[in-house]
């Protein structure tokens, strides 16, 4: 698969609806977009091999206690907790080879595997870690896959939106810690980490495709072309910053005054 291969795959999933939103083929073009050289087969082998172990399990295993055991017992999956900020965290094929990974990378296995197998799972945007939402007979049940999929009760999801600076009353609200998330949500919330830690290390080229990345799955948000344009920005590509500032203030309908600023500052820069 080549970047335009992976560009285009990206480009109809952005176009479809968030029902039969692609996830893991999605991420596995993300992937591939940032490093053509890589073959994909292994991350969809660990996730054939995770629907047949789950399957089995289903037959006599609670659902959270089924897919915790295949993802983090059968496939090995974790949270990296000794090289927390390392690139591959975030690449969904680099999981697939070192087994470990960020809450979110891990998450797309889990969602993958635990649908294909019929579980209503969905993921949950908690802030500064992200959870996995499961339908059970008791109720929906919080699980961490970076924790191994362990269940996580409600106090702890309190204590932890506390921590992360909620409000107390919002804090309480599990139907709103809980509240699920749409697979492209998912997918954006891994390309926000990738932008993020590219940007703080001034790797500017992996920070604009992975915004660009982010344009292509919510071709509607202005904001990823805002970061486009910083990362260009960032290496000296002025043109190519004007272009993505204009882009962000046509799909805002002219109204961000940042990008605003931004584009004039671009326009002293080039003349």
């Amino acid at each position: 698969m080549t970047r335009d291969d992976a560009e285009q795959i990206l480009i109809q999933a952005g176009q479809g609806g968030d029902e039969d939103f692609p996830l893991l083929e999605a991420a596995i073009a993300c992937a591939i977009h940032e490093d053509p050289a890589r073959d994909p087969q292994a991350a969809w082998a660990l996730a054939e091999t995770g629907v047949a172990r789950l399957t089995e399990r289903l037959t006599r295993e609670s659902p959270e206690e089924a897919l915790a055991e295949t993802l983090a017992g059968d496939l090995r999956l974790t949270g990296d907790l000794l090289t927390y900020e390392h690139p591959d965290n975030a690449d969904i094929l680099a999981v697939a080879e070192r087994r470990k990974g960020l809450p979110v990378a891990l998450g797309v296995y889990y969602l993958h595997i635990a649908r294909k197998c019929h579980l209503t799972v969905q993921g949950v945007d908690f802030p500064g870690h992200f959870l996995l939402r499961v339908e059970t007979l008791e109720g929906p049940m919080a699980l961490d896959p970076f924790s191994e999929g362990r269940v996580v009760l409600p106090s702890e999801l309190t204590r932890r939106a506390l921590h992360a600076g909620l409000t107390p009353n919002v804090a309480d609200r599990l139907d709103r810690l809980m509240a699920p998330a749409p697979d492209r949500a998912v997918l954006i919330r891994l390309q926000n980490n990738i932008f993020a830690r590219a940007s703080a290390a001034r790797d500017f080229p992996r920070a604009e495709r992975a915004a660009l990345r982010r344009a292509l799955i919510d071709p509607a948000d202005h904001r990823p072309w805002l970061d486009v344009a910083a990362a260009r920005e960032g290496q000296g590509a002025l043109a190519g910053a004007l272009q993505a500032l204009t882009r962000a203030s046509a799909l805002d309908g002219g109204a961000t005054l940042a990008a605003r600023a931004a584009r004039e500052r671009m326009r002293m820069k080039l003349n």
